[in-house]
């Protein structure tokens, strides 16, 4: 790995722990209404990103066309707000692990999905990686109690984190990673208003109180906007598809932190699935170096990769 894939690789893995510290800190939320908490979180993060968005901003988003907008608009509605909630709806008849189990699949998903959108074939090793992924992060949370309404959310879910990574891919270059993540936390905090009128009526936004109120400026401060900033500079680094297998960090980084507010243990079994993940990252990401000739050839597609997304 050269200088900017490690930095991509670093940033990556960051975002990826920040975001599995951020499960424990929706343990704290369970009371506060959920498209309110997700208001705050997206707005206050806007609200910290738009200094950081740099010189040319209002120019950058002159220059998108209606069907990036459109794409932006689905980014945070899939990858964000409906996320979030398919996690909670699948939570209510499935224990935690169920939706995080099919989270857990999502490397693999991007590893077969981004390479074909893009004309081209998936790589061998990223594929083998992101299935070492998987079955790690399955090693990590285990499975539990489902009924079909548990399975069809956690199916959800999946595709909000695949959508996280695959939609921002075309917007990436034309925006960058600060841009970029102040948009969609825009855009997303706009939606939750709208589901929280829907959904709660005139009770959407309550105040929090101070336990509620810490862990929303968790998620917005350091989940959001440190983690999605470092996201999409990890995956602009190294591509959607090694970026995406730094997910598998999600469940370890959840398992790690759950026994600190007492929602979980770290076992056996999470030492197990933990190593399982390291080597997959390990592999896929190219960390474990491939012969020099199935490096060239993999360069040799990823350039054609982003050749190919600039036409998008």
């Amino acid at each position: 790995m050269n200088a900017t894939t490690t930095r991509g690789a670093l940033l990556a893995a960051l975002a990826c722990v920040l975001v599995g510290g951020s499960f424990t800190a929706n343990s704290l939320l369970g009371d506060y209404p959920y498209a309110g908490g997700q208001f705050l979180r997206y707005g206050l993060a806007l609200l910290l990103l738009l200094p950081l968005a740099g010189p040319g901003a209002t120019a950058r988003l002159r220059a998108l066309g209606a069907g990036r907008w459109v794409r932006l608009a689905l980014l945070a509605a899939v990858g964000m707000v409906g996320f979030n909630l398919a996690v909670l709806a699948a939570e209510r008849t499935a224990e935690p692990a169920v939706p995080g189990v099919f989270v857990g699949c999502a490397p693999v998903v991007v590893a077969v999905v981004v390479p074909l959108l893009a004309g081209r074939r998936p790589q061998r090793v990223v594929l083998y990686g992101a299935l070492f992924v998987a079955v790690g992060a399955f090693t990590v949370q285990g499975w539990g109690r489902t009924d079909g309404a548990g399975i069809a959310f956690s199916v959800c879910a999946l595709a909000g984190e695949v959508g996280f990574a695959v939609l921002a891919v075309p917007v990436l270059r034309p925006l960058g990673p600060r841009l970029l993540s102040a948009v969609v936390c825009g855009v997303a905090a706009a939606e939750s208003a709208v589901v929280g009128v829907l959904a709660d009526g005139t009770g959407w936004l309550p105040r929090p109180d101070a336990v509620e109120a810490g862990a929303l400026l968790w998620q917005a401060v350091v989940v959001t906007v440190v983690g999605f900033v470092c996201w999409y500079m990890g995956m602009q680094r190294i591509g959607a598809e090694r970026a995406t297998l730094f997910s598998g960090l999600i469940p370890v980084a959840a398992a790690c932190t759950a026994p600190l507010v007492g929602t979980g243990s770290y076992g056996a079994a999470q030492a197990v699935g933990s190593a399982l993940v390291f080597a997959g990252v390990a592999v896929g990401s190219g960390a474990v170096r491939p012969p020099a000739r199935g490096r060239r050839a993999g360069a040799g597609r990823q350039e054609a990769f982003e050749r190919s997304l600039e036409k998008l």
